[in-house]
């Protein structure tokens, strides 16, 4: 039996989770993230035993992550026969992740206030 070492959440981290969630991410995207802002790589065996989500939640959240360009994938040859593990590293830093929301939450509430000042608009020509 081989020794396996893996860094688990802490407090701190859960709140960060929960900030993130206030912001609109989904709780896979967000633990997931979490997760590899604490770690240097981690393959999805890591993140799932980390973080207790499953594997289908991890590959989902990678995905979402991916289409983003927030983290960048290379394959680690498997020991004897097998696929290659995936191994994944957070390529963006989390703050541009966090802008990324900032902006997402300016645009809607500009939105928003836009339909406002046109439904007092009409109310007073009513």
């Amino acid at each position: 039996m081989k020794d396996f070492e893996v860094k688990i959440l802490d407090d701190t981290d859960y709140k960060f989770i929960e900030a993130l969630k206030s912001l609109g991410m989904s709780r896979n995207v967000a633990t997931t993230l979490t997760y590899l802002s604490n770690v240097e790589e981690a393959s999805s065996q890591e993140i799932e035993m980390s973080t207790g989500l499953r594997q289908p939640e991890v590959s989902v959240a990678m995905r979402h992550m991916r289409e983003r360009n927030w983290i960048d994938i290379h394959n680690k040859k498997a020991v004897g026969k097998g696929r290659p593990t995936k191994i994944y590293r957070l390529s963006a830093p989390v703050e541009d992740i966090i802008k990324h929301y900032e902006q997402k939450i300016i645009e809607d509430t500009k939105t928003t206030m836009d339909a406002i000042t046109k439904l007092k608009d009409i109310t007073k020509r009513m």
